[in-house]
């Protein structure tokens, strides 16, 4: 870590936890993820040729973090998260390269529910990755881009959350003064504009109810750019289990006016931002899955991915529908309860509009084993 620095953060962030903890009664856990895998994709370039190579591995990135709770009495307590993603294939951090920043919050939890202050997952992304996605948050990014680019990254910057449990339902709300500090100007999303309160700004709301094998969940979301131009997101998702197995469905609708949803999905060069903007892009997502774990070490996993878009962007002033569908299929095989290994096949095809979002040719699968282990 070049000159220590975070390592000397860490330092004293578990001096003062440390300190902490002998005036409270309180908790401090250290925890994450180390996942690497070899991937080979198909078609990964203009030329349509393979490549083969070592990435951060399949679901969700390597991670690690500490996580604390402070008994405050009556019931209440103080709470905090900061989490970092870090790409174990060269040590180096998460792609923004932030010290912290998949979360780092601090908030308050009571009997009535939790509120939270900082960077944070979406309240889609919470329920995405514990209960509705079989394959928890999509897979790679050549197929995770269906809840990605419509739900604007599914984390923000400047934010305030709550959420509340109450039997089986569960209700979150979420709101950002700036989703994206690092993404400044007309086109970006940082916010806290002098004498533009709404600019830059998301918010978000969701329930959901579970009651023996059925879940449900139904939510929206809403981000706008610095000139206070708008992505909306609804949602609805289920999920039914039945013995081993779990089937998963759901729906994104999204309308984009900010340019964000052509920018995050495309592959191949695409105009400047500020022409993609008011276009009022519009996709429609359905999506299936099931998963079944038997009884032995072994299971295995299955996603279908489709989106129709309308008004995307595929060159400079000029607009068109297409459609994209990603399929799927992974298996994982535990070594113990915190080392599994684990393949995967993937394929994705594009049509019409939609062929800007794949780097070659019209379609292009991957394939990819990899080794994770919990810490």
């Amino acid at each position: 870590m070049k000159n220590g620095r975070p390592a000397a953060v860490l330092g004293g962030i578990a001096v003062a936890l440390t300190s902490q903890h002998a005036l409270a009664q309180s908790s401090v856990t250290l925890g994450g993820m180390t996942d690497i895998s070899m991937r080979y994709l198909t078609n990964d370039d203009a030329q349509n040729n393979g490549r083969l190579f070592m990435t951060n591995g399949a679901v969700i990135n390597s991670h690690f973090g500490l996580r604390g709770t402070e008994d405050l009495g009556h019931g209440r307590k103080a709470v905090f998260d900061v989490e970092n993603n870090f790409n174990p294939r060269d040590g180096s951090p998460g792609d923004n390269g932030r010290l912290f920043d998949s979360q780092a919050y601090v908030g308050l939890a009571g009997q009535y529910g939790t509120l939270t202050f900082g960077r944070q997952n979406t309240p889609m992304f919470d329920q995405l990755i514990s209960t509705y996605d079989p394959l928890t948050y999509a897979n790679y990014p050549e197929n995770s881009w269906l809840p990605y680019a419509l739900g604007a990254g599914l984390a923000a910057d400047n934010a305030m959350k709550y959420s509340g449990q109450f039997g089986g339902m569960y209700v979150g709300a979420f709101y950002s003064f700036g989703s994206n500090y690092e993404s400044t100007g007309a086109s970006g999303f940082s916010g806290q504009i002098p004498g533009h309160p709404g600019a830059g700004t998301m918010y978000a709301l969701l329930a959901s109810y579970s009651k023996g094998s059925l879940s449900m969940a139904a939510g929206m979301q809403q981000v706008g750019d610095n000139s206070s131009d708008k992505q909306s997101l609804v949602h609805a998702n289920m999920a039914y289990a039945c013995g081993q197995t779990r089937v998963y469905a759901g729906y994104l609708r999204s309308r984009d006016n900010t340019g964000l949803v052509d920018t995050l999905l495309a592959e191949q060069p695409v105009p400047d931002v500020s022409q993609m903007k008011n276009t009022n892009r519009t996709d429609d997502g359905p999506y299936a899955g099931l998963s079944w774990k038997a009884n032995g070490p072994l299971s295995l996993s299955g996603a279908f991915y489709f989106d129709h878009m309308r008004n995307a962007t595929t060159g400079v002033n000029t607009t068109g529908s297409g459609n994209r569908y990603t399929v799927v299929a992974l298996a994982e095989y535990l070594f113990s309860k915190r080392t599994e290994v684990y393949g995967t096949v993937d394929f994705n095809k594009v049509s019409g509009a939609a062929g800007v979002e794949l780097p070659g040719r019209s379609d292009q699968t991957g394939v990819a084993i990899g080794l994770r282990n919990f810490f």
